[in-house]
Order: C-alpha cells, then structure tokens, then sequence
C-alpha cells in the first residue's frame, strides 16, 4: 500500500523528460527534482512491490517470512523516523507488526 500511494503521489508530477534527457546525471537537476526521484524510482518503491508480492507468493503456498524481517523493517524505519521526524515511515510500522505477529504464530503452531 506504502508503495501505491508513492507511485499515485509522484508518478505524474515529476519531470520524467527532464531525468530521461540527463539532468540527474549531469548534476542540472534541481533539488526539488532530485528529492522526487528518491521519492518514487530511486527510493523504496520498487523494492516494497517486489517485497510483497514475494509476500503474497509465500503466504499462497503456506510459508511464512521470518521473525527478523519483521524486525529488520521496524529498525530501518525507526532509524528513518529518527532522521526525518514523524513521516510515512511510521506506516512501515504497521506491516512490520503483522509479519513479526505472522511469525510468532507461525512459530507457536
């Protein structure tokens, strides 16, 4: 869902041409422009999608991620909201807490 709502926050905002043409590479891109592309293709989307369709994949044949990736995605954003301030990062939170609640149960049964 975190990664959804960057592409439909982003996608057709940022200056797609001007990134296509160079100006991140040759340095001419301003920093609002720079900020963006970490915001949608340099940042954590693709990464998220990927990871929960492996989520998905696995859940449909029985499996389970484990505990640590739970807790591993709980201390990325903890240090993030560290950083930033309170921010969308506290929206990892949540599915962190499922996984790690997914792995528990998992582990009990």
């Amino acid at each position: 869902m975190i990664a959804v709502a960057h592409i439909a926050a982003f996608a057709f905002i940022v200056p797609w041409g001007d990134w296509f043409a160079g100006s991140l590479r040759s340095g001419e891109a301003d920093l609002g422009s720079v900020a963006d592309f970490w915001a949608l293709p340099g940042g954590i989307v693709l990464p998220t999608v990927l990871t929960g369709l492996l989520m998905i994949r696995l859940g449909r044949q029985g499996q389970r991620l484990g505990i640590g990736f739970g807790i591993a995605l709980i201390v990325w954003a903890g240090f993030c909201v560290f950083l930033l301030g309170p921010s969308g990062f506290l929206g990892v939170l949540v599915p962190a807490g499922f996984l790690i609640a997914a792995a528990v149960v998992d582990r009990k049964a």
